[in-house]
């Protein structure tokens, strides 16, 4: 069983959103060639609550916002956009999304908006936006190199 599954705190407070069907539907969507968006959206937002809990900030916000930062339902290596690229459009679909799901602070709105900082020019304003751009980016990065590394593993161990 994944930890975030047995740390009741942190349930509690994504409860009311990990059960709406919108989110739900995350699971048919890959995300990062190698996992699904909804596994994403999970581990973005445990770790981050663990990381603001730990930092004795507002780890409720983040793990909320964090849960809804890719809140979004196409496949950003098919669909093209004129007005400009996945980066900076998916940040404002996600939100979109998440105020027909929740009201949300100003706080969670920057985290969902300024994850893709580095990519685009939205400077996080709060520091729960900087531990969420952070995470996300790290698990990017672990979602797309692990199962290669395990496959180059695979296969150089089958060739000695």
């Amino acid at each position: 069983m994944p930890k975030w599954q047995s740390d009741y705190t942190y349930l509690a407070e994504i409860a009311d959103l990990i059960a709406q069907p919108i989110v739900q539907k995350t699971k048919a969507y890959t995300h990062h060639h190698h996992t699904t968006r909804f596994d994403h959206l999970i581990q973005v937002s445990y770790l981050s609550y663990r990381i603001t809990k730990r930092l004795n900030l507002n780890h409720r916000a983040t793990a909320r916002a964090a849960l809804l930062h890719d809140l979004f339902y196409y496949d950003w290596r098919v669909t093209k956009f004129k007005s400009g690229s996945h980066a900076y459009i998916h940040p404002r679909v996600a939100l979109r999304h998440a105020e027909k799901l929740t009201p949300l602070s100003v706080l969670e709105k920057d985290i969902i908006i300024k994850h893709m900082w580095g990519v685009t020019c939205a400077l996080p304003r709060y520091r729960e936006s900087w531990v969420v751009n952070i995470v996300d980016s790290y698990l990017a990065i672990v979602e797309f190199v692990t199962p290669l590394r395990e496959h180059w593993h695979q296969l150089t161990h089958h060739t000695k």
